[in-house]
């Protein structure tokens, strides 16, 4: 989604605008939802009374020092409203390449039998309309007659088209995509501004986005940790009086925002916008935020086969003459057989025969008439000029027309087609005559590399099932060479939706991609539910995400955006706590040191003054929001090697990280304050 990719995390306008944005979000009433940054205002607040009372009575410290507390913490407040407002503005700017796309256009409307041009702003849900080459489609809604190539490059960015067609799973359209061919007649599927693109701008512009529950409860978790500073502040005035030890304001206000948890207060926000945001560089619109922090969690992925773990179309990979045939003559026939043979499988027999040495235009094809395949006789075939039948099909239909021509049926091509079933592939025996000549073979590609990312999903802890129609025995050799762990066999909709419930009362989260209707229960019962865009309405309601590249292999991407969610917000949860350890070594030293000489062994800094300490703490605290930016928008790096290790290795970082940079942090801007003062 070439549109989706912005080069710098930073754009210049972007920036510009965010600033603004900055100072808008100072106002209580947005403020009060992030209960930490809140605080912040508040002590701020006190900060400015306390700076001007300072003018007329030094008791509180100078104008000087006061001022520059009050001025360093409303950068702290800037720089957290900062975070947020350049995330949004990345979705935003996604917004207004998205609007470009819903401009208004006619759109012929079916009203009696007659078609009327209307405004795409009239049609309502169940209203029917008519497109055809080069018509821009006006509205959302599935196709109830006919079939068409659509351009969905303004929604997916992918400029290949597609084609989509009444009657299937592949029946549904977007507003704003392009007809290329044919014509189609389409059933609006929603009201005017619910539209997918209505949704996607919505979204992307975070007026639908809802806290989800885990950043509710680190919210809790937060406000928590501040009310507890809140009282440890409170109880240090007392100890100062008791000690003769004189803590200004400015110095109780500043160790209270430097101790509670300021920097994830003032990214939380970002890193669950910038989830939401990854996934839509994905091209994966998600219902809501919980939906991708879910898709973090999840136990077990169902997959189907056929498109996701397999190319999806058969393919030929050997010829086996029988009773004597020629090998070469053996060939001919398949290729014979398979010449107007538009399906994958017949395409493939007669490329299979290219690469040995024979051409379909050196054969003597005049006069032959094509047999097509039905599902009552389960072959296809020719009939050529003079007189020969050639048929290939199903082993079991071949088997009736050769036994009831009276010819017998060879015991080697009976053990030549189940050795190709066991080897997981698929037999298309052929007769000349009704006399069987031998047997093709047909498998289904694997994709390469689909393994390693199986692999992968396995060191996350991921349990990937693979759903086919297949019999068990090709289900469970195709099971065995993709390297997924489960399959389910003969598969129903129903054995879909009684997998995953056993699998949630197990206690397990379980994800699931599909495009039909009956995937919709399935879809609907998963934690964890992605549509295709090309699938039916039914199917991108009942889940909680839709795939706009409908890519059946995008769900194990889905599974790593939301595992580095959540990474990410416990790594900087983490980087912030640790960060209060120094900055507590920092300050209260400072505040204690010349009446309690004792304490001056905690300042292991060794920072110039009282004052200097402080305001290096706080310049500190108000610097890291910026720094961390980066980080809180790219995410943090994913890699799969267990919980354990992954717990390890954050902790050492950015757990390790947190306690030393400050200390490094703080001791350079202590040696530049200290010239000041």
């Amino acid at each position: 989604m070439e549109k989706n990719k912005i080069t710098s995390l930073f754009p210049k306008e972007q920036v510009k605008a965010s600033l603004k944005q900055s100072f808008v979000k100072l106002d209580p009433r947005m403020m009060i939802k992030n209960p930490v940054m809140f605080i912040v205002e508040v002590a701020t607040a006190v900060m400015l009374f306390v700076t001007g009372y300072s003018v007329i009575n030094s008791s509180q410290g100078s104008f000087g020092y006061n001022i520059t507390v009050f001025v360093i913490l409303f950068i702290t407040l800037l720089f957290a409203n900062f975070a947020e407002a350049i995330a949004e503005a990345r979705g935003k700017a996604q917004a207004d390449s998205l609007r470009k796309t819903r401009e208004e256009t006619p759109a012929k409307q079916l009203i009696n039998g007659k078609i009327e041009i209307v405004s795409s702003s009239k049609l309502r849900k169940g209203d029917i309309f008519e497109c055809e080459a080069g018509d821009i489609i006006p509205a959302d809604g599935e196709i109830i007659e006919g079939l068409a190539s659509i351009d969905e490059s303004a929604i997916t960015g992918e400029s290949a088209p597609v084609i989509r067609e009444a009657g299937g799973d592949k029946s549904s359209v977007t507003g704003g995509t392009k007809v290329l061919s044919d014509e189609i007649k389409v059933m609006v599927t929603t009201q005017p501004g619910e539209s997918f693109l209505d949704k996607m701008i919505a979204l992307v512009e975070g007026a639908s986005r809802q806290k989800t529950p885990n950043e509710i409860a680190l919210t809790i978790l937060l406000a928590g940790f501040t009310l507890v500073f809140i009282i440890v502040c409170m109880t240090l005035k007392p100890l100062a009086d008791y000690s003769k030890a004189t803590i200004t304001i400015a110095s109780l206000i500043s160790l209270f925002v430097c101790l509670i948890p300021t920097t994830i207060g003032g990214l939380l926000s970002a890193i669950g916008i910038a989830g939401m945001d990854r996934a839509l560089r994905a091209n994966v619109i998600t219902k809501s935020g919980k939906a991708v922090e879910t898709a973090g969690d999840v136990d077990t992925l169902l997959l189907d086969k056929t498109g996701t773990i397999t190319i999806g179309n058969r393919k030929a990979t050997k010829f086996y003459p029988v009773n004597g045939m020629e090998k070469r003559a053996f060939i001919e026939f398949c290729m014979l057989s398979s010449m107007a043979d538009e399906t994958p499988e017949g395409r493939s027999i007669v490329e299979l025969g290219r690469e040995s040495g024979l051409r379909m235009r050196n054969l003597n094809t005049t006069g032959a008439r094509m047999i097509k395949f039905t599902a009552e006789t389960k072959c296809s075939g020719v009939d050529l000029q003079d007189g020969t039948q050639i048929r290939k099909g199903a082993f079991d239909s071949i088997r009736r027309i050769a036994e009831a021509a009276g010819n017998r049926f060879p015991k080697e091509t009976e053990e030549m087609t189940s050795a190709i079933a066991n080897n997981g592939g698929t037999p298309l025996v052929v007769c000349v005559n009704k006399e069987i000549v031998g047997v093709v073979e047909l498998q289904d590609i694997i994709k390469p590399g689909i393994q390693e990312r199986f692999e992968r999903l396995r060191k996350m802890g991921v349990k990937t099932v693979m759903v086919t129609g297949d019999n068990p025995l090709t289900a469970k050799y195709i099971a065995e060479k993709a390297g997924v762990d489960d399959f389910i066999a003969e598969a129903k909709p129903e054995d879909k939706m009684e997998y995953i419930k056993k699998e949630q009362e197990a206690g397990k989260l379980v994800a699931m991609m599909g495009d039909g209707t009956n995937d919709a229960p399935a879809l609907a019962q998963a934690n964890v539910g992605v549509a295709m865009n090309s699938g039916t309405q039914a199917a991108k309601e009942a889940g909680n995400m839709v795939d706009l590249d409908n890519d059946p292999t995008k769900l194990i991407e889905v599974v790593e955006i939301g595992k580095q969610l959540l990474m990410t917000r416990g790594t900087l949860t983490t980087f912030s706590i640790a960060n209060d350890v120094a900055k507590y070594f920092a300050i209260v030293p400072a505040l204690f040191m010349w009446s309690i000489p004792q304490l001056a062994a905690l300042n292991v800094m060794g920072l110039h003054s009282p004052e200097s300490a402080i305001l290096s703490a706080i310049i500190f605290n108000a610097l890291i929001i910026p720094a961390l930016i980066p980080l809180a928008l790219a995410g943090v790096q994913y890699k799969p090697i267990g919980a354990s290790a992954l717990l390890r290795r954050n902790l050492l970082i950015y757990g390790g990280g947190g306690v030393i940079v400050p200390f490094i942090g703080i001791k350079i801007i202590d040696l530049i304050v200290g010239l000041f003062i």
